[in-house]
């Protein structure tokens, strides 16, 4: 006749509180230490401040541009800014004009 092992139902039940234990303990690692955890709010934090600040930059570009886009409208377009264009990019001058170029100090 075999004989019962009397500790292995208690040695059974240390293996699963054991692992329950290691579960619960890198459940609470990623929770302090983890890419979403409570040491990385800071650097979040300093991302999401950079990424607000870029985002007005931008706004800002954003509105220069559409505001130039207003000035170039065919109905209505701005002489001034019509002519300093034609100058800048196509090299146009008027006869009377002189043009002088000043070279960039490296």
């Amino acid at each position: 006749m075999a004989q019962r092992n009397p500790f292995r139902p208690i040695a059974r039940e240390h293996i699963r509180q054991g692992i329950a234990l290691a579960g619960l303990l890198l459940l609470a690692g990623l929770a302090i230490a983890g890419p979403t955890g409570l040491l990385a709010w800071s650097e979040k934090a300093k991302q999401l401040d950079q990424r607000k600040a870029q985002i007005a930059k931008l706004a800002a570009e954003r509105d220069e541009l559409r505001n130039r886009v207003d000035l170039l409208d065919t109905e209505a377009a701005d002489p001034d800014l019509v002519g300093e264009l034609l100058r800048k990019d196509l090299n146009v001058v008027h006869p009377d004009e002189v043009v002088i170029t000043i070279e960039e100090a490296k």
